[in-house]
């Protein structure tokens, strides 16, 4: 039986399980004025969230080259047959692109998808394709489950403030403005491989997090009972609980896990927001 290994890039946010699970990761790059540091190796959310209180800048994020890719892919390859790496989106990031033309210097044993999602959207494939590993499909069997899964993800989350997106350039100021007025937090999801706005929902987030929990049960009322994630970017102990209570009351999913968004999806959403992510049919 062929020898698979796993790997992504570090926007999976999957946090102690790429260790459990036999992930490799290649860290993404984030740009703290003139400094640069790697995605969970030498930078917290915390860094970050100092770095922008102090500043008022935003931080900038950067893809590995093509070299860098091709370094990462020939070292996770010793001892294994193939390769299947997992990217951010492409409409996202230019690093699918970059570590596609890297996999071409491996005479077909590298294989690497545009998971078409970002943060535990992207990991909820990587962990499907580490179960189909750890079940002694092949690579390629691998490959074309995940490409049909992809488009089954519902990936989808709640800014706490528009801060950091409207630094970014991706809501104007009048919507910061009046969204702060009048408490409104509206939802973001990927619509094939884009983030789009959906939802305005409006009031506490601990009341918008039921709703919004509710809303994902009568628009997905069939999905994948093995995984679900509450990911967040370091948001209140309490908000956490709430969202896991109500994903426990709605669905029923084998496991819950909760994990914290790394310092690529921070630098763009800020603090507290909180995505609810799972697979659905």
């Amino acid at each position: 039986m062929a020898k698979i290994r796993i790997t992504s890039d570090s926007t999976c946010d999957l946090n102690a399980l790429t260790e459990t699970r036999d992930i490799g990761i290649l860290p993404l790059q984030v740009n703290l004025d003139t400094k640069a540091y790697f995605d969970g190796v030498d930078i917290t959310p915390q860094d970050i969230f100092d770095f922008v209180a102090q500043t008022k800048i935003l931080p900038k994020t950067s893809a590995p080259s093509v070299g860098d890719y091709e370094d990462f892919f020939k070292k996770e390859l010793k001892g294994y047959d193939a390769l299947i790496h997992f990217n951010i989106s492409a409409k996202s990031s230019g690093s699918h692109n970059f570590a596609v033309e890297a996999a071409k210097s491996f005479g077909g044993k590298v294989h690497v998808i545009d998971s078409k999602a970002l943060s535990s959207g992207q990991g909820l494939l990587v962990l499907a394709a580490a179960d189909m590993r750890d079940e002694g499909k092949s690579a390629k069997e691998i490959v074309a489950q995940i490409n049909l899964l992809r488009d089954r993800v519902n990936t989808s989350f709640i800014p706490d403030s528009l801060d950091y997106l409207h630094k970014g350039g991706r809501v104007s100021g009048m919507v910061k403005v009046m969204a702060g007025m009048f408490k409104i937090h509206p939802l973001i999801y990927m619509n094939d491989g884009q983030l789009v706005p959906g939802v305005k929902y409006r009031g506490k987030m601990t009341q918008i997090v039921k709703q919004y929990v509710q809303d994902l049960k009568e628009k997905y009322p069939d999905y994948d009972k093995k995984r679900c994630f509450v990911t967040h970017s370091s948001a209140e102990k309490e908000l956490v609980d709430v969202a896991k209570a109500a994903v426990a009351e709605a669905f029923e999913f084998d496991e819950v896990i909760e994990t914290v968004a790394g310092s690529i999806i921070t630098s763009h959403c800020g603090k507290g927001t909180l995505g609810v992510l799972f697979i659905y049919e």
